[in-house]
Parts: C-alpha cells; sequence; structure tokens
C-alpha cells in the first residue's frame, strides 16, 4: 500500500444512524494510538472511523483511560483525557501504556494506575464497541494481537468480548496483519518489523498465489469455533506464516531510556516522557543533520524548568548502548531460522515492511537492511497498516499459522532415570497439524496409578528478555537453552489400570495441535489395547 493511499479512505459521519449498513469493524489496540477501521461488506474501500470526543484524528484514538474520582464507574477516553490536560496530572486515575502489561504475570511498578492494565483495554475497547455498534451492524470484529503474549492476550479478548453482541470475532497477529497491510502482490514473500509503542514483533510471510489461483489453506485465527463467512468482492489469497518473534519492549521504552539518559536524577513524569517522546519523533527525521542538537523544555515535580538536549547521533548511540540493535538482531536470528524450518531461505525474501511508530527511526532502517542484503523496503502508513490488514485478512484471506515457541511433554527417561522435557513439536511448527504424532511413556515407579501430562514452553538460548531496575527497561539474554517454561493449563491425569511397573511401557499417545491452536491427544493402554479417549491439553501457541 502506498502511503498517499490513506488519503482515498472515506470518512463516515458518524452523527447519523444508519442500521441498513453492515460490515466488518477492525481494532488495533496499540500502546500509544488504537486504531479503527470499518469496512462495508459490500466491498467498498475501508474507511477510518471518526469517533468524537474520543477520537484524535478519524481512525486514531489515544490509548488513554481515566477514571473520575467522583463517581465509581465513571472514564474519560482517549482524546477527552488530553483535551482536559489530564495526562500531565500526577495522580494515578490516568492509565497508559497498558496493553504492555494484559497478560504479564507481572506488573512492574512503573504501572502506576488504579485501573488494571486489563480494565483499561476493556473499557476501550467497550467504548468504541458502542460507539460503532451504535450506528452500524457490525457482523465481524477483527482484533490483532502481539506475538510475544499473544496466547495471554487472546485469552483476555476471549473475556472482553464475550459480552459483545457480533456474529463473528477474529483474531490475528500483528505482523501477519501488517503483511497484508502493505498491499503487496500474491506471491511475495516478506518479512515485517513491528515496532510498536511496548512490542516489537517480526515474521516472515508468505503470501500464496501470483500464478494461478491461490489454494485455501487453513482458517484464519479465530474465536469460538465461527467460521468466517459473509460477503466480499476480494479475491481469495492466502497468507503462510514461517516463522515468527517477538520480545516486550518498544517506543515507551526508548521514551524512558532518552528521559534517564538526559535527566538521571529526575522521576520521569508523565510530563517529561511526553516530551522525550516528541523529541525521539523529532530525531528520526531521515533528512536532519547528525550533530543537530533540539531541545525540549520540561518541569520536575518541583515545577523547575528543564530541558531535555540531544542529537540524531546522540540518539543512536544511546539506543546502541542500551542493546536494541543486538536485541533486533536476535529476533531476526530466531525468526529466519525458524521460519528455514518451513524451507525458508533469506535469498527467497521479497521484500520488507516496516510499520509501527518505532519503524520511523533511521538506524532501525539501515540495520535491518544490512541484516536482508538490502532487500527492497515497503513502507505503509506505519499506525494503519495492521488494522488495514487485519479488514484484508477477512474474508477474502486465510492464514496457516506456525508456532512461536514450541512446546514440550514432562515425562520418564528409563535410560536415566529421571523426568525430562521431551519436545513435542518445535518452534516453526505448521498448524493445525496433518497428523499426529506418536509418543510410548514408561511408568517411573512400582505400582504407578496414574501418568501425568505437563506440557511447557521452551526458552530459546540467546533470547532477550525485559527486566526492570529502579523502573528502566533493561534487556537481559537467556543463556541456558534448557529451560523450560510449564505453562499452567489444566493437568491430565491418565488412569493406569492395572498399575504401572517402573521402566515398562504403558501407553502410546497421539498428539495434534487443532485448528484453534490447542493441543489434543488421545491413545491406548498398550497392555490392554484399551482406547484413552481424546483430551483437550489447553492452547499452545
Amino acid at each position: 500500500m502506498e502511503k498517499n493511499k490513506i488519503d482515498q479512505f472515506e470518512k463516515i459521519n458518524w452523527s447519523e444512524t444508519n442500521t441498513n449498513i453492515f460490515g466488518t469493524l477492525a481494532i488495533d489496540l496499540g500502546s500509544s494510538t488504537t486504531v479503527v477501521v470499518f469496512q462495508k461488506e459490500n466491498g467498498q474501500p475501508p474507511e477510518l472511523l471518526d469517533l468524537p470526543p474520543i477520537s484524535r484524528t478519524s481512525g486514531e484514538i489515544p490509548s488513554l483511560i481515566w477514571k473520575s474520582s467522583e463517581k465509581e464507574e465513571c472514564y474519560l477516553i482517549g482524546q477527552q483525557v488530553i483535551d482536559l490536560n489530564l495526562i500531565n496530572e500526577q495522580e494515578n486515575n490516568l492509565s497508559q501504556d497498558f496493553k504492555r502489561w494484559i497478560g504479564s504475570s507481572k506488573i512492574e511498578p512503573i504501572y502506576q494506575s488504579k485501573i488494571s492494565p486489563e480494565k483499561a483495554g476493556e473499557i476501550l475497547i467497550h467504548t468504541i464497541w458502542e460507539k460503532v455498534s451504535a450506528k452500524v451492524q457490525v457482523k465481524r470484529l477483527v482484533l490483532t494481537a502481539p506475538v510475544d503474549t499473544y496466547r495471554e492476550y487472546r485469552t483476555w479478548l476471549v473475556n472482553v468480548c464475550n459480552t459483545l453482541q457480533v456474529k463473528e470475532i477474529a483474531l490475528v497477529d500483528e505482523p501477519t496483519a501488517a503483511a497484508m497491510g502493505a498491499g503487496v502482490a500474491p506471491g511475495s514473500t516478506l518479512l515485517v518489523l513491528d515496532f510498536g509503542g511496548s512490542t516489537i514483533d517480526m515474521s516472515i510471510v508468505a503470501l500464496e498465489g501470483g500464478e494461478g489461483q491461490a489454494s485455501p489453506i487453513a482458517q484464519l485465527v479465530r474465536f469460538d469455533g465461527n467460521n468466517l463467512e459473509g460477503k466480499s468482492t476480494q479475491v481469495l489469497r492466502s497468507a503462510k506464516v514461517l516463522g515468527k518473534s517477538g520480545l516486550r519492549l518498544g517506543g515507551k521504552d526508548i521514551d524512558r531510556w532518552i528521559s534517564h539518559h538526559l535527566l538521571p536524577e529526575e522521576t520521569p513524569t508523565n510530563s517529561i516522557l511526553s516530551k522525550a517522546e516528541e523529541l525521539k519523533c523529532e530525531l528520526s527525521n531521515i533528512n536532519l543533520k547528525e550533530t543537530l542538537v533540539i531541545s525540549k523544555q520540561v518541569k520536575n515535580n518541583e515545577n523547575k524548568e528543564k530541558f531535555l538536549k540531544l542529537s540524531k547521533k546522540g540518539l543512536e548511540e544511546l539506543l546502541i548502548e542500551k542493546g536494541l540493535l543486538k536485541s533486533i538482531e536476535n529476533l531476526f536470528i530466531q525468526t529466519i531460522n525458524r521460519a528455514k524450518r518451513n524451507s525458508f531461505e533469506l535469498k527467497d525474501l521479497d521484500s520488507v515492511v516496516l510499520v509501527g511508530g518505532g519503524s520511523r527511526i533511521p538506524l532501525i532502517k539501515n540495520f535491518l537492511s544490512n541484516l536482508c542484503n538490502a532487500t527492497p523496503f515497503l513502507t505503509p502508513p506505519p499506525i494503519e497498516a495492521i488494522a488495514l490488514g487485519a479488514l484484508n485478512l477477512t474474508p477474502g484471506v486465510q492464514v496457516k499459522d506456525v508456532l512461536n515457541k514450541g512446546v514440550s511433554l514432562r515425562c520418564w527417561n528409563k535410560k536415566n532415570e529421571k523426568h525430562i522435557w521431551h519436545p513435542l513439536f518445535l518452534a516453526g511448527q505448521t498448524w493445525p497439524t496433518s497428523k499426529p504424532l506418536e509418543i510410548i511413556l514408561a511408568a517411573s515407579i512400582n505400582n504407578q496409578l496414574s501418568l501425568d501430562l505437563r506440557i511447557g514452553e521452551p526458552e530459546e538460548e540467546g533470547s532477550n528478555e525485559i527486566i526492570y531496575i529502579d523502573g528502566l527497561p533493561t534487556l537481559t539474554t537467556t543463556e541456558s537453552k534448557d529451560k523450560i517454561k510449564e505453562l499452567n493449563n489444566t493437568i491430565i491425569s491418565i488412569p493406569l489400570d492395572p498399575p504401572g511397573e517402573i521402566g515398562k511401557d504403558c501407553i502410546k499417545l497421539f498428539f495434534i495441535i487443532n485448528d484453534h491452536c490447542q493441543l489434543e491427544v488421545e491413545g491406548i493402554d498398550l497392555r490392554t489395547n484399551t482406547k484413552i479417549t481424546s483430551q483437550n491439553l489447553g492452547e499452545i501457541r
């Protein structure tokens, strides 16, 4: 999609109600900005929605929630918070940058709002839904999710959307949507870097087709088992994710790095962080001289004037020092290695797509260009591309996806006489699976009455993780190649009748990944030939 294509979008007059309009609503919940796009079901161009008073501009809503101290359930949303200058208040009634904490096992002290991250996201999505569904008939809702916390984020979205009166709800990961939002031709293979406010996601996406008709492969990632259906004039295309990886680091963290670097003795207030963001954006101008210093005046907690002063060269040195380029390189290596398991080679890459506010930083593009051997870059509108791509994915495009982290089973090793984590499916495994994976399990003790199935996620050696030291985001590296994170799924216990004997094979199990990226297992007792009924071990990713 060309940059100027955004000018072709229609803008709906939402002051009038027209319940005869049917279509698809796409919501891309962002750390800084949430994008809302609507497309009528007769195939007309997508429309950026102006939803006063919460919109900043058509299609864009600041991801801000303010809780009134006077009423228990009274909230101000988006642009309302900015218009009343509440974003600079020091009270913890304000919720911002809440997306990164949705699905997180631990919320760091830098998030100080009275409103939980999950509640803030729910309020924003429900407010958007109420405003849109009051004017038109939404038949399909498409939502996007980051790669790094996809499973937890999806669980939250399912709960949020339970009360919405909509026939179909679909979910797609953000880099896949970004690939579709770039508007490239079928048959292309893309590397997508989505550098948002709180996450960096990367993926290799192949758009099938180009020579003859594209063949359907698998259904779009979806909720509640509902197939995506509806009227559309779009030609069917297929998108296959070959490999992907993600990191919970983004533009908001760069703002904190800038603030701490320039004012190390000051607590980073919302006002200071806002000016740091402005400074970052201005220093991202590709035509700016490297040594030109830009200054921003701020006030600290004691209302004293301070200045943020930085050059483009200084910003780049700071990002390198903090390990940003190294973390992007690690994501690149992980993504490429996972895609290679699906017969991908770097020479197959046709284009690189950059989306998200952080993608505007020239240092990022230049670094990625070197990694990709100068593969051509596509630069769709960085804010709107994901929501537009999510629309393109339904109903005219279907997706076959891959596992991001793989899955392992805890089982007894007869040779070493101890429990180990045995890999079932590796990162990069396509799903749904075409045939079951067989595995035989033995008892670990005499007179064992049951076998418990526990599954876990392997962590790759060299992968990055974000920790917070004194409120400052810091990159760390996973050193152990054998680190396994046990998933909090329900443990399935398989009874043994008769009881098992140590070291003796008891059961043969058959594992598959179903259409919803859930791990299912069934099997047979090798001693009695009794069938073990199919059971669901929960969602993996």
